[in-house]
Order: structure tokens, then sequence, then C-alpha cells
């Protein structure tokens, strides 16, 4: 048996680096799954490994991809034939069939959309896990890439847990009403000086970008505050003028999940998937397998829907791409 993935086997950029590969099926281990993915979607978390900013922790070859969504195919409890699952924690989800430990896969409510689900681990559990680590009842709170999936989440669910204001700095103009619609106060981080007050102004900082943006959130911060970095959009580390008068603070979702128990991980999506139906995702734009470079390009677009890749596409599929409004239910 068959199976197609997207396998990188040096760094570089996603682009050069990724290849569609067929390679041989090895038999289900006793005690997993077999999942056949359906939905994965683009983040840049799924990138950036590619590129090598984190070779030490990387054994080529790797297939791509944290997460997404698929059916049992195989297990040893026949009941679980035919669920929608989230395998996760596991191999990389960029491939046609994925073996999953069942304590770590994650079962899908019947009334979320399938591009929905697909889209309900990385982003999600990090904005929540944030929020649990350093909640902003009653204070003010400051978003990078506030346009972004994650800072969407961060910015609603910050509202919904009593922060009395929250800004979000963005770059595209086509963010902005997304922005608006969960009560985040937009700005455009060009404004310098705005920024800077703002920046003054907030008790508590998500920052996404890192680099010479998130250096100036961290500076501008006063006596008490708080600066999260969870990402590095810029590609550039943080690197504060002396010591900074906020708490530096960094977040990065595989080490807050490494000491969690399987009853913990399952728990934490008892508390998510309530959450997500509260909300609207973003557009999706849904590409066949074989177009998966042009999903990728698709993710570099600012304003652009969500890219997902359908791995159920078989070869030669010569159907467009898909934009649906993803909602739950």
């Amino acid at each position: 048996m068959k199976n197609k993935a997207l396998i990188y086997r040096a760094f570089g950029d996603p682009l050069d680096a990724l290849r569609l590969e067929t390679v041989d099926l090895a038999p289900r281990a006793p005690g997993t799954l077999r999942v056949e993915m359906a939905l994965v979607p683009i983040n840049p978390s799924d990138l950036i490994p590619v590129t090598g900013a984190y070779s030490h922790l990387i054994k080529l070859p790797m297939v791509a991809g944290y997460e997404g969504l698929g059916r049992v195919v195989e297990a040893d409890d026949p009941a679980l034939l035919g669920r929608r699952v989230l395998p996760l924690r596991g191999p990389g989800t960029w491939q046609r069939f994925v073996d999953c430990d069942p304590a770590l896969a994650v079962s899908v409510p019947d009334d979320f959309d399938d591009p929905v689900a697909a889209r309900g681990y990385i982003n999600p559990l990090a904005a929540l896990r944030m929020l649990t680590r350093w909640p902003v009842r009653d204070r003010r709170v400051l978003l990078s890439a506030a346009g972004s999936s994650c800072a969407t989440l961060l910015g609603h669910w910050a509202l919904l847990q009593g922060a009395r204001e929250v800004v979000g700095l963005y770059r595209s103009e086509g963010r902005v009403e997304r922005m608006r619609s969960l009560g985040i106060t937009p700005l455009h981080q060009g404004k310098a000086d705005a920024v800077r007050d703002a920046a003054r102004s907030a008790d508590v900082i998500y920052d996404a970008v890192g680099g010479r943006l998130g250096s100036l959130l961290l500076n501008e911060m006063r006596d008490g505050s708080v600066f999260v970095g969870y990402g590095l959009l810029s590609g550039e580390p943080v690197t504060p003028d002396g010591f900074p008068r906020a708490a530096f603070e960094r977040f990065h979702l595989r080490d807050d999940l490494a000491a969690m128990s399987a009853a913990d991980w399952q728990g934490e999506f008892d508390r998510l998937w309530p959450l997500l139906r509260k909300v609207t995702f973003p557009k999706a734009e849904i590409f066949p397998l074989e177009r998966w470079r042009e999903a990728i390009a698709a993710f570099h677009v600012p304003g652009a829907a969500k890219p997902l890749i359908d791995f159920s596409a078989e070869q030669g599929d010569l159907r467009v791409s898909t934009i649906i409004s993803a909602k739950t239910g």
C-alpha cells in the first residue's frame, strides 16, 4: 500500500524544500489508529520548521504539518472506524495516512464543519493556554499580527475573559473588519507614535512577530507589565535595549504540552470546543493536493483566505480551489 506525503529532506524555502512523494506505507502497529487525512491547514508553525529555524529539534527526512482532520480507517476497536478525528502530536500530518496514538487522537463533535475542525488545534489551543497562564481580566491587551488566526482568537477570548481593552496591530486593511467584529481595536503598525503609546499603556502584550516590532513594543512597556513572545513571523528574535521593565516571557506550545497527561490533553479540547462554537472562522480556500504549491503561495498573500490542502483529492483532479465561509454546524 502506498502513501502520499509532503516531505522535506533538507531545510530551505518550503516551496523548494518540500516534495510530494509517494512512499511505501508500513503496516499499522497494534494499538494505534490509522487515519486517512482530509483537510490540513497551512500555518506559520508548519512552514517555519521547514526553513531550518528549529533544526536542532528536527531529524530529517520529515513529513511536514502539525494539524489536520481525517477519518479512522484502521483500528483495533471497530467502533472507531469512520470517526472524524484530529490525529495530533505524532507524525507530520501532511500525508494521506497518519498513524497515531488513540489516547492523543481528538474526536470531533458532529456539529463542526470539516474546515473548522481541521483548524481546531494549533491556534485555538495556543490562545487558550496563553490566556490561562497570563490572564487578562481588567487589563489592557496589545496584539501584534492581530489579523492572524491565533491573535484574533486571543483578542476575542481576552475580551470574554474580561479584558478592559484589546488593541490589535495590523498591516493588511483586509483584516480590519474582522478585528472590529470581534471587539478588537485596530491600529496600523506603521503609525509609530501611536504604536509606542499603545505599548506604554498595555498591561499584557502577546507578540507573534519578534524582530524590530517586537523589540520596540518590549522596550516601551512599563514596570509591572508582561510581554509574551509566541512567534517570530519576522524571522528575527526580540532584542530589548538593556534590561526591559516588563516581564519578558516566551511561549512555545510544544513545551507547554510536554508534561501534559493524555487525560489533561483531552480535557483541553473539552474546554475548546464550546469556545469554538462561538467563533466564525475566516474564509478558507481549499486546494487539491496536487496544487499544494499554490496553497503555500496563497498563504503568503496578505488578507487572503486561509489555505487548506485537500488530501482526499486524487492526482490529476482538475477541480478549481473552493472558497468557503467556515462556520460550526
